[in-house]
């Protein structure tokens, strides 16, 4: 005989006095039905048949997925068991089907597996109360719960059932020892050095925290938690001791590895549940409400959830300082270390946006003399220079001084200034990931994240299921799972081969664009119009800008599926090598996909034109070419276009697309509580929020990497970009912060021991762009060709310089079907095109030119050379662990080796008083 819906899983307990009411349950099943009562079994080893209803049977009807509430009750009330005293850790949600059939019928038996293998772990499940309120007669008697109009409008609908959850003392502290979770046993008695910024700390900071709502949290040693020295740390009672987040970390484990097929090791785990359909969701519980309409300063703050958000959250707060130590006790190690390195990140960043502004400035004031751009815009003077066509047949010639606003918008970014930004930057970005790395052994220690991933992290359950291999552990000397060399290279080989497949698949999109580049620069030169045909490298540049980031946005929801796939095909042995073997590729993959025709346009576009004689062509098309002023405005304009529009899609879909969807996922819990129809409880909003996803973090990293990708690997073309970067993450903290309190459930409280391998991609980009700089500088910008021409024939001054680096060519030796048909200019003898030529057929590279490309390559070397000196010197002389961070590692270190000293001797001294009474029996 089958369980009444939402009893799968669920059977009568051997001692229960009250058999019948099981049967009443059955009898009901079509009607009311009743709540799980707390699981009273700690006891590791309870029959999995132990779940017990509960005394106190209330006949009502089943929650619905439009949520019907029920009455008011106290403020946190629904933060506990009904025993009011029980914190509910997690919640389990699953949707019972009107319709039973085979699928429901499998799913059920799921359930009730799963839940009696929580059971025996030790967890309480209690299934929270149905929510609608029974309907009256028109005399005023209260109609049976079945007969009500709410509940025959739920029955047509499916319904929810939430599970709740709580982890008894038994459960946190067995498994605390077992995870290794260090608690604290002494107050911090080490004194910080006496350093200038402890004096500039006591200065008044406008940015600094209200210390009243976020007061300064007491620094403590901890060690590992052991049961049987329990009374060595530090605890008020057994209730506090244990935080939410470690709380839920604990339940989080216990969900991860449960089994619901006692026939199949490898069917485990909650989120298996949620993907068969056997559950709708597992979180754990926010706090409560985020917002209040009481003010926070005459009320206080409702939680810690609405304290986050009315001290990070809130717009108003803008331009404070993080509460990082309440971000990490919300939210746990891994987010809290995202945001702290965010915000590290974005206090660099003003540095640098300052000293791109300058050098912006700089460019602005010192436009008006800049020779070259005089000699270009005066019509009467070299502006008049006639030059050879854009395009074959159809383009006319045309005046040097139609570059004129080209010439004026590369000044802005190729300027002398720019050469020293460009060295600023390159040492900042080494700057940057030194001191982050300090940043981040002070939040190890201080989070208690140091050694996690060697001696704390768990092994995935997925690789203990699935690994193929056994081995001894060679620190154990234990059997293990293990995947041998054998098994592992075919993964790897697939991997390879298909990231290799994906980013050809990249270059043949931007392929096609340069393509669309070439074809749509001459139809627009070809329209005849002489201003369209002036515009037409500014559109083309825009235009081609904007279909790559569509390319780049599809292509990389594409290939985020096959790198998952590949990663699990990988079977990872913990989760730290799954994310770091996902990062990598997915970062590979965005490197090309973002940066590739910045990457074209600075170093290939206009490099290997060829001239008018024989133009270098692309698949029978004529290669594009720079403007007589350069190639980096349009370097200039594909960056930026590329950075804002991904920066402002990315916001967008992170935060518009959830507060979209839950609106309208939370409309009718809304208006029937607005209704009186009772309280939308906490488990019902929370399920309505969306869910952050199996990768939690990484988008939000890849986007920021991303971003210092532009801010320093061709920041020398766009000097502004760690000004916009600045901007948008003032913004994206915010926005993130808004998204984390309010939009999102609340997610595990996962750990980590730092960011992974974002870090060495930090560094990566950082060294990359020393060299990226140095061949912008040299082949790109005008900086080299205009000091030699300043030392070889300028007389110091650029005077000149644009007749010096056009060369000239006899249109009579156009080839074939390039000369252009009824030209406007008449009979024309010579026409200038950009580069160093000889001025007769067969028109060969001249002198000046293998000069210049000397001194380019002499440049790049010195640059790079003289850089990657100063970085590694930067490198080593900062320590990546502050000395006052390494002594407390000390003390700390000490005292665990005292308090095992201490345990010894009490251990031996019990031994011995045994021993002596034995023997005293013994005679």
């Amino acid at each position: 005989m089958s369980n009444p819906i939402g009893f799968e899983g669920v059977e009568p307990a051997a001692n229960d006095p009250s058999p019948d009411l099981h049967e009443q349950a059955r009898k009901l099943s079509e009607g009311p039905v009743y709540a799980i009562t707390g699981v009273t079994g700690a006891e590791k080893n309870a029959n999995a048949s132990e779940i017990e209803l509960s005394d106190n049977i209330e006949k009502q009807p089943l929650h619905a997925a439009s949520p019907a509430k029920k009455p008011e009750g106290k403020k946190d009330e629904d933060q506990f068991l009904k025993d009011g005293k029980s914190k509910i850790d997690y919640v389990m949600v699953y949707k019972n089907e009107t319709k039973e059939g085979e699928d429901e019928a499998k799913r059920a038996k799921r359930r009730k597996e799963f839940f009696a293998n929580l059971k025996e772990e030790g967890l309480i499940l209690e299934q929270a109360d149905p929510d609608t309120i029974p309907a009256a007669t028109e005399e005023g008697e209260e109609l049976p719960a079945s007969e009500s109009p709410d509940y025959q409008k739920m029955e047509e609908e499916d319904k929810n059932t939430f599970i709740k959850v709580h982890a008894p003392w038994s459960v946190l502290s067995r498994y605390a020892e077992e995870m290794k979770i260090k608690m604290p046993i002494k107050e911090n008695d080490i004194d910080e050095p006496t350093t200038i910024w402890t004096f500039l700390r006591k200065v008044p900071n406008p940015f600094a925290l209200s210390t009243e709502f976020v007061p300064q949290e007491t620094n403590y040693f901890t060690l590992a938690f052991v049961r049987s020295r329990e009374d060595e740390f530090i605890m008020e009672s057994r209730d506090t001791f244990f935080s939410g987040t470690t709380r839920s970390r604990i339940v989080h484990e216990i969900l991860e590895k449960a089994r619901y097929d006692p026939d199949d090791k490898t069917k485990f785990g909650y989120d298996h549940m949620v993907a068969n359909g056997s559950l709708a969701a597992c979180f754990p519980l926010h706090d409560g409400d985020w917002h209040s309409d009481q003010s926070l300063l005459t009320h206080g703050p409702l939680n810690d959830r609405h304290l986050l958000y009315e001290e990070w959250a809130s717009p108003k707060k803008f331009y404070k300082q993080q509460p990082l130590n309440l971000i990490r006790s919300y939210f746990g190690d891994k987010i809290g270390l995202y945001f702290s390195w965010l915000g590290y990140y974005t206090i660099m960043l003003t540095y640098a946006a300052i000293f791109g502004v300058v050098t912006f400035l700089l460019g602005c004031i010192t436009l008006g003399s800049s020779v070259k751009v005089q000699e270009i815009c005066n019509e009467e003077g070299v502006g008049s220079l006639v030059m050879c066509p854009l395009c074959n047949e159809r383009c006319d010639y045309w005046h040097l001084s139609s570059s004129c606003f080209y010439s004026k918008l590369t000044y802005l970014f190729d300027n002398w200034a720019t050469v020293i930004f460009a060295i600023f930057m390159s040492l900042w970005a080494t700057m940057f990931c030194e001191f982050w790395k300090r940043r981040e052994n002070t939040l190890q220690y201080e989070w208690d994240l140091f050694g996690f991933e060697d001696n704390e992290e768990n092994v995935r359950p997925e690789f203990e299921a699935k690994a193929p291999d056994k081995r001894i552990s060679p620190i154990t000397k234990l059997s293990e799972p293990y995947l041998a060399l054998r098994t592992k290279f075919p993964r790897i080989a697939a991997s390879i081969m298909s990231i290799l497949f994906m980013i050809l698949l990249v270059v043949a999109a931007v392929i096609s664009v340069i393509i669309y580049r070439i074809a749509i620069k001459v139809a627009l030169a070809r329209t005849g119009s002489e201003f369209v045909s002036s515009m037409s490298s500014i559109v083309t540049s825009v235009t081609a800008s904007f279909i790559s980031v569509i390319l780049i946005m599809i292509l990389q929801n594409v290939y985020e599926r096959i790198a998952v796939w590949l990663t699990d095909l990988e079977l990872h042995r913990t989760e730290t090598e799954y994310e770091d073997s996902f990062v990598f590729k997915m970062y590979l993959f965005a490197f090309v996909n973002y940066y590739s025709t910045s990457f074209y346009i600075a170093f290939l576009k206009g490099k290997i034109p060829g001239n008018p004689s024989d133009y270098g062509k692309i698949f029978g098309l004529r290669q594009e070419e720079c403007d007589a002023s350069g190639c980096m405005q349009e370097l200039f304009i594909n960056i930026a276009i590329t950075m804002c529009g991904k920066q402002f899609f990315n916001n967008f879909m992170e935060l518009g697309t959830p507060v979209i969807l839950n609106c309208i996922r939370s409309y009718k819990g809304r208006q029937e509580e607005k209704k009186g129809r009772g309280k939308y409880e906490q488990w019902e909003k929370d399920l309505d929020l969306a869910d952050i996803g199996p990768r939690g973090l990484f988008k939000e990293y890849l986007e920021m990497v991303v971003q210092f990708g532009f801010t320093t690997i061709f920041v020398c073309a766009f000097p502004l970009a760690p000004f916009f970067a600045l901007l948008n993450n003032l913004i994206e903290i915010r926005l993130d912060a808004f998204k984390f309190i309010s939009q999102l459930r609340r997610p595990y409280a996962a750990r980590a021991q730092d960011i992974g391998a974002w870090y060495a991609i930090l560094v990566g980009i950082g060294n990359l762009s020393v060299l990226t700089n140095a061949l912008v500088l040299a082949f790109t910008s005008e900086f080299i060709p205009q000091a030699v021409y300043k030392r070889r024939g300028g007389n110091g001054t650029l005077a000149g310089y644009m007749d010096f680096s056009l060369s000239h060519f006899n249109p009579e030796d156009f080839e074939e079907g390039s000369a252009p048909i009824d030209s406007e200019f008449g009979n024309i003898t010579d026409c200038r095109y950009r580069g160093f030529y000889e001025s007769t057929a067969p028109y060969n590279y001249n002198y000046d030119n293998w000069v210049i490309l000397t001194w380019k390559l002499f440049f790049v070397l010195i640059y790079e050379h003289v850089i990657y000196l100063i970085k590694f010197a930067l490198a080593y002389m900062i320590p990546d662990v502050p000395d006052f961070v390494r002594d407390q590692i000390r003390r700390e270190n000490y005292l665990a080796q005292q308090a095992l000293h201490e345990a010894t001797l009490q251990r031996a001294l019990r031994d011995d008083q045994d021993d002596r009474k034995g023997g005293a029996s013994n005679a």
